[in-house]
């Protein structure tokens, strides 16, 4: 599904070099250092200057950090650049990004990169990119739309796999067919709203259209999109790549032909690949696939430098307000943002992610002392820190949650910190324990590691960097520690002229307006209305009968044989096995697993918590939430999260609740502690631990008002991102007991407890609540742990483990009892609940109950789920409904979920998602397209897991390798006769049902005595 990189807050774009590099950094399995050695060997003594085929190598560079060499080439006909990552990986990822620089509002890069993958000169099918999905063993498909940038990136462990995925990627590409119907279905159109009857309204219809109707449903997205359009207005960045709602329909199906004959050629493309896979196979299956048929072209998509104002700017915009934030008399959000370096200066941009880090990260930085501290907002604005995905990098800084009348006051804060900052610059304390967390980056092990680093790599390239500068991370280490040696005053420097004594600088301020929704329906009305009446009856029979065409080729059967596709005897049937060794320290059970993690440590905790109180659970996540954020021990919140940046790569507390795989009817609940850390710094970490059980700070009132604020305005904001989840997961909860727990701590019932919470002046109770939660789940009596580390390390691991338990309160008595069984059930068999949300679009969920991970059904029906995707909800939900997104999930030990996503139906997507079983009992399908579903299927089950990840299915959940083996052997073997067989047992008139709908007013509901409207007394 092809995703649109909007988002700065929520995206890898917009995050200080530090989480970049955590996401990215993962070095080579040590397991494997002969081949390792091999793999880097052969390109290490490239020679810059010589040739590769059609290619002049211009830069080869080894990164001992990483355990990689990099190789930089340009193509002698098109100039096209070509980077290439030599790694021991067998996860190997292929990507080809173009400079897309749009003019408008109309969206036509999103757009464009939808219709590219509609369809190819050699694969002439209707949307092979989701045919491929269930025809591949994938670990990542997708294509992304960013500001000035479109990339069509994947990645896989399987080479007969890759190969077939460069082939699709590289003629959807460079060769699509760009039909006026795919135009029509992905971009927009004009259709009578039931596309059978000519009396009918016409609508604008078009999945595009829907999805940014969805993205600016949330708050955060128009200030996102209107801080980058007002600092840089004067070029591509300020319009919006995606397509606002109202300029979509603008666009022309030839104007999107254009903007690929100029964009979409080798000489303004950047292809990448990396893993164990051969160079010269790449090279040569690009160059007689794509390049040898193109000649150079003087692509003019270059982005200028934006012209430096000589004085700060300040724009005021409005959003829709929202009843379900903290407070609703709170809602403006207010931020100023500095145009800072050009990005294609690494260094200098480097330098300047570093200061943004420290001005903005964790409780010791100076602007969460100076705003988040001052209880202005409810947390920072939706932009906030360094923008590095532009020609010109940004920095942003404001809070959200804001009363109309303190914004000057706001702005006054952020131009003082910058002073103080100015004049007494950064404690060094904070300095090194930046550099420490870099230093651990370098080591922590990421499952994605190609994937993430083309994204890394991408918006610097974009504008002509050089991409193995990036890669570098100890070059540039050295280089500023010396610079920070050499001047003591070098980062204030920095901040003087960035921040103080930079003009172009844009302040905006957002504010809520009740009316907003219908002002912008009003527009699109008004818009709609000047169209419709423009037609000619010609033109409106045109638009009956395109509209009826569409919907009959959307229902045809294609000839898919020309798609490449993995068989079912390309999976391996022996499952990965992980070596686990199980032991006690101090009574307390631990599993043990020797990995190549590089020097660093993996620990895990699961503390039971099935005993707590029913009126207790509702608080689990404000205390998870809480409990590392408050103090522990002789330390107060600063000092802890000082040592936690020192000497960790973070502690994590969250609530898990699982299914016995024995016995879904048998529920697990705990709390999941996990940290790591390098191997020297493991008493640190420990004693970090040993003071949150022993001694956790909840007393100070201020701060814990002032977390649970920006938890609850965090949840809220969410919802527009991810209502579909939401949604699943209330559908599910009246199904079971574990289902209702998840429910009651993630879902719209926890958003509503949490905004309660808010609104009581007194908050003493809830630490009390709080207290006797850490009294319950504090103790040794109900704790079990994991370490994932190498063998040499092991040893020194399980000692600090050791001290650590000996440390604990409590005592073991016996194992604890972690699996509890769930009550009786008086729930009602149907439930439906409708949330009303100020949306422009959908997010609904049916769920019913199946079977647990080793029933016989479960493979049948999670095969099915797959089915379902790829045959018939697709088809549905997206290409005829125009939903962003919708499907079925059959992974879930208990129940499925169907979902769909920005969808502009509700009753309507509901009635499709209810004749699964219907469309199953047809029989449209055969075993070749069940096959097809048990290869996307795999996809998850053989999705690539990091050294410090492994065993933590058996761990957090009981699942042995035995139970996968025998599970992946009921999968390969799933046939239509058992398909047919869990669809009449689980979907036709299931027992229970759960609906749950996330979306705008609906009156066919209001009038509806089934359902139930707010979700009040939802939580049973």
């Amino acid at each position: 599904m092809s995703a649109l990189v909007r988002s700065p807050q929520s995206s890898w774009r917009n995050r200080s070099l530090i989480q970049r590099l955590r996401s990215v950094i993962q070095p080579c399995n040590r397991r494997y250092s002969a081949t390792a050695d091999s793999v880097l060997d052969k390109y290490k003594y490239l020679e810059p200057g010589s040739t590769i085929g059609h290619y002049h190598i211009d830069k080869v560079v080894p990164v001992a950090e990483l355990n990689l060499v990099s190789v930089l080439l340009t193509h002698k006909g098109t100039q096209a650049k070509h980077l290439h990552i030599a790694r021991n990986d067998k996860n190997n990822a292929f990507g080809v990004a173009f400079r897309t620089t749009p003019m408008d509002d109309t969206g036509v890069p999103h757009i464009l990169e939808h219709l590219a993958l509609c369809g190819s000169a050699k694969f002439p099918v209707r949307d092979p990119f989701f045919k491929m999905l269930n025809r591949s063993l994938s670990t990542f498909m997708n294509a992304l739309t960013a500001s000035d940038w479109t990339m069509y990136p994947f990645s896989s462990q399987n080479s007969k796999d890759f190969k077939n995925l460069l082939s699709v990627y590289l003629d959807a590409a460079f060769y699509p067919l760009l039909r006026e119907e795919d135009f029509r279905q992905e971009g927009w159109r004009l259709e009578h709203e039931d596309n059978t009857d000519q009396s009918s309204p016409i609508i604008y219809k078009g999945v595009v259209f829907n999805e940014m109707k969805g993205v600016f449903s949330s708050q955060h997205s128009i200030f996102q999109e209107a801080v980058q359009n007002h600092l840089l207005p004067d070029h591509t960045y300020g319009v919006c790549s995606g397509g606002l709602p109202q300029a979509i329909p603008d666009l022309s199906w030839e104007a999107l032909k254009r903007f690929h004959a100029s964009h979409y050629h080798p000489s303004n493309s950047r292809f990448l690949t990396y893993g164990d896979q051969p160079l010269e196979e790449h090279l040569q299956f690009i160059e007689e696939t794509v390049l040898s048929r193109f000649e150079t072209l003087a692509a003019d998509t270059a982005v200028p430098p934006h012209t430096r104002w000589t004085k700060p700017r300040k724009v005021e915009i409005t959003c829709r307000h929202n009843d379900m934030l903290p407070n609703p008399e709170k809602q403006t959000t207010v931020a100023t943002s500095y145009l800072l370096t050009d990005v294609s200066d690494t260094y200098e941009t480097n330098v300047m992610s570093l200061i943004s880090n420290l001005l903005v990260s964790g409780e010791n930085s100076p602007f969460y002392q100076s705003l988040i501290e001052s209880n202005l907002g409810s947390d920072y604005a939706p932009v906030c820190g360094m923008e590095r995905s532009t020609r010109d990098t940004a920095f942003s800084v404001g809070l959200e949650g804001v009363a109309a009348e303190d914004v000057d006051k706001v702005l006054a804060i952020i131009s003082e910190t910058f002073q103080q900052v100015a004049k007494n610059g950064f404690p060094q304390e904070r300095v090194d324990a930046l550099l420490s967390q870099i230093e651990l980056s370098t080591k922590h092990q990421t499952s994605n590691f190609g994937l993430s680093l083309m994204m890394s790599l991408t918006s610097s390239w974009n504008h002509d960097a050089d991409p193995t500068e990036g890669l570098q991370v100890n070059a540039f280490l050295s280089r500023f520690r010396q610079a920070m040696a050499d001047d003591p005053t070098y980062l204030q420097k920095y901040v003087q002229k960035y921040f103080l004594d930079n003009k172009h600088q844009s302040t905006v301020i957002m504010s809520p307006d009740s009316e907003y929704e219908q002002k912008e329906k009003a527009k699109e009305s008004i818009k709609l209305k000047g169209m419709v009446d423009s037609l000619t009856t010609e033109e409106r029979e045109s638009v009956f009968r395109k509209g009826q065409q569409l919907a009959e080729n959307q229902m045809k059967e294609e000839d898919l044989a020309c798609l490449p596709t993995i068989l079912i005897s390309d999976i391996d049937p022996n499952a990965t096995r992980t070596a686990l060794t199980h032991t006690t320290l101090d009574g307390v059970a631990v599993q043990l697993s020797e990995q190549p993690t590089n020097e660093v440590v993996y620990f895990h905790s699961l503390t039971d918590m099935s005993d707590l109180p029913s009126h207790l659970k509702p608080f689990i996540p404000l205390f998870c939430s809480l409990a590392t954020r408050m103090g522990a021990g002789d330390m107060d919140y600063k000092q802890q999260s000082q040592q936690i940046d020192r000497y960790t790569g973070g502690l994590s507390i969250s609530h898990h609740l699982s299914t016995s795989p024995l016995d879904h009817s048998l529920v697990q609940q705990t709390l999941h502690l996990s940290s790591f850390c390098l191997k020297n710094n493991l008493t640190p970490m420990f004693d970090l631990w040993s003071d949150i059980f022993n001694s956790l700070h909840l007393e100070d009132m201020e701060r814990l008002s002032m977390l649970l604020k920006m938890d609850a305005a965090s949840m809220v904001s969410s919802i527009s991102h991810r209502g579909h989840q939401y949604a699943m997961t209330h559908s599910a909860s009246s199904l079971s007991e574990v289902n209702r727990l998840r429910e009651v701590m993630g879902g719209m019932t926890q958003v509503s407890f949490l905004k309660s919470l808010t609104e009581y002046d007194n908050q003493q109770p809830v630490v009390g609540y709080l207290k006797d939660i850490a009294r319950h789940v504090l103790d040794k009596s109900c704790i079990r742990c994991s370490l994932n580390t190498e063998m040499a390390t092991m040893d020194k691991a399980k000692d600090s483990l050791h001290k650590f338990l000996t440390e604990l309160p409590g005592t073991v008595e016996g194992a604890p009892a972690h699996i509890h069984t769930e009550h009786a059930d008086p729930r009602p068999l149907v439930c439906k609940t409708h949330f009303p949300m100020d949306f422009s679009v959908n997010y609904s969920s049916i769920s019913v109950p199946t079977v647990g991970f080793l029933h016989p059904d479960f493979a049948a029906v999670r095969v099915m789920a797959a089915l379902l995707n790829n045959k018939y909800l697709h088809r549905e939900i997206r290409e005829k409904g125009g939903a962003y997104g919708g499907g079925a999930t059959g992974g879930s030990a208990g129940h499925m979920s169907f979902y769909s996503y920005r969808d502009p139906n509700s009753l309507k997507t509901i009635e499709i998602m209810n004749k699964s079983a219907d469309w199953i009992s047809k029989g449209e399908f055969d075993q070749r397209n069940v096959d097809e579903a048990i290869v996307s299927t795999f996809q998850k089950v053989d999705s690539p897991v990091a050294p410090g990840s492994r065993g933590l299915g058996h761990f957090l959940g009981g699942v042995t390798d035995e139970m996968k083996q025998q599970h992946r052997n009921r999968l390969l073997a799933v046939t239509v006769e058992q398909i047919k067989a869990v669809a009449d047992r689980y979907l036709r008139d299931p027992p229970r049902q759960g609906v749950s709908l996330i979306g705008p007013e609906n009156e066919a509901i209001k009038s509806d005595s089934d359902w139930m409207v707010g979700g009040s007394g939802r939580v049973f």
